[in-house]
C-alpha cells in the first residue's frame, strides 16, 4: 500500500493542480485563477479603450504614458499659464514685463507694487463692492431658483407646466434685448416709486430672475424620491417645512453648483453694473479696472487684476468635488 511519503514534492504539486482544475464533488472543472482574473477584466463595465492584454505589451504601455504627459503638459500650459503669467507680472516692475515678457524675475520680485494697487489706487474699496455685488446676487438666486422649483416639481399647481414652458422660453431671448425694458424698470419700478440706480439693488434683482437656475433646481427636485415627501406630509409637516427641512438638506449638490454659477456670473459681469452702478465709490472690479486701466501703470493693473480673480479660483478650489463627482446632480437618496 502506498502512503503520502510515497510521493514528491513534484508529484504532489500536479496532484494539486489537477483537484483544483477537476473541482469540487465532482462538479464543473474550475478555470485557472489567472484566467478567470482577466476575464472578469475584460467583462468589467469600466475596462477602458485598451485591454489588460494590451497593457502588458511595452510598445503600447509606453506609448500611451507618453501621450498622458503630453496631454498633462498642454492641459497646463493653456489653462494655468495665463493664471501664473498674471501672478508672476504682478509683482515684476513694467519695465521687465514689457522687455521680456516671458522671463522669469528677471530683476527680482517688487511686492510693493501689489500694496500699492491695493491701497493708492484703491482696489480695496472695488473688492469689497465686488464681494457685496455677488453675494446679493447669489441669495436673490438661491431663493428664486428654490422657491420656484419647488413650487413647480414638488407642489405641482395647476398650471405648473404652463409657467415652466413660459420659463424656458425665456432662455431663447437674447439678453442684450432686454437691456432697454430692464434698465426702465429699474429706473422706475412699480410699487417702490423711488430709482434703484446706484444702489446693489439694481444688480441683485434682475440677477434673481435667472431662469437657467430655476430649470437646473427643478430638474434636481424631480430626481427626489417621492416616498420621503409623502412620509413627511403623513407626519403633518406642511410645505414650508417640507421645503426648509426635507428638501433642502437633501439639495446641496445643486445648491453648490448653483452657488458657484452665480457667484462667478456676478464677479465677472461687466455690462449691467456699468448701466446701473454709475457711482465710482460702489463700483465692482468688473466695472472699475478698464476705467482705471490709462490713469495707471501697467504692473499696478496687472496686480489689481491678480486680485481680483483670488475670489473665483477660491471658489473652485473648494466646489472642484460638485463639479468632479458624476453624481453630484443624481439627486437620488438609496437605502
Amino acid at each position: 500500500m502506498t502512503t503520502s511519503t510515497d510521493f514528491t514534492p513534484e508529484v504532489m504539486n500536479v496532484m494539486t493542480d489537477e483537484i483544483e482544475s477537476a473541482g469540487v464533488a465532482g462538479g464543473p472543472p474550475r478555470r485557472p485563477r489567472r484566467r478567470r482574473k482577466e476575464k472578469a477584466a475584460q467583462d468589467s463595465p469600466d475596462r477602458g479603450i485598451l485591454s489588460p492584454s494590451d497593457w502588458r505589451r511595452r510598445r503600447t504601455r509606453w506609448t500611451n504614458r507618453t501621450l498622458h504627459i503630453v496631454l498633462l503638459v498642454i492641459l497646463f500650459i493653456v489653462g494655468l499659464g495665463p493664471l501664473l503669467w498674471l501672478a508672476k507680472s504682478a509683482i515684476t516692475p513694467t519695465a521687465d514685463t514689457l522687455r521680456t515678457p516671458m522671463a522669469i524675475f528677471p530683476h527680482g520680485v517688487d511686492w510693493s507694487i501689489v500694496s500699492t494697487a491695493w491701497s493708492t489706487v484703491h482696489i480695496d474699496v472695488q473688492f469689497v463692492n465686488t464681494i457685496w455685488v455677488a453675494a446679493g446676487s447669489w441669495a436673490c438666486q438661491i431663493v428664486v431658483a428654490t422657491t420656484a422649483g419647488y413650487a413647480l416639481s414638488v407642489l405641482r399647481p395647476k398650471y405648473g407646466n404652463v409657467i415652466h414652458g413660459l420659463v424656458l422660453g425665456t432662455l431663447f431671448v437674447p439678453a442684450v434685448v432686454l437691456l432697454v425694458p430692464l434698465y426702465l424698470t429699474i429706473l422706475n419700478p412699480p410699487l417702490i416709486g423711488t430709482s434703484l440706480i446706484n444702489t446693489f439693488w439694481a444688480v441683485w434683482l434682475p440677477a434673481g430672475a435667472n431662469a437657467f437656475n430655476v430649470v437646473l433646481v427643478k430638474r434636481f427636485f424631480d430626481n427626489l424620491p417621492r416616498e420621503v415627501f409623502e412620509a413627511a406630509r403623513t407626519d403633518g409637516a406642511g410645505p414650508f417645512r417640507l421645503f426648509w427641512s426635507i428638501v433642502l438638506p437633501m439639495s446641496k449638490p445643486i445648491l453648490g453648483v448653483v452657488s458657484v454659477f452665480a457667484i462667478i456670473a456676478a464677479w465677472k459681469d461687466y455690462l449691467w453694473p456699468m448701466l446701473v452702478l454709475q457711482d465710482p465709490a460702489i463700483q465692482p472690479l468688473s466695472v472699475r479696472l478698464p476705467n482705471l486701466q490709462a490713469a495707471i501703470e501697467l504692473d499696478v493693473f496687472l496686480a489689481a487684476l491678480a486680485i481680483s480673480t483670488l475670489i473665483p479660483i477660491a471658489l473652485f478650489l473648494v466646489f472642484q468635488g460638485l463639479f468632479l463627482r458624476s453624481a453630484g446632480l443624481g439627486g437620488a437618496v438609496k437605502g
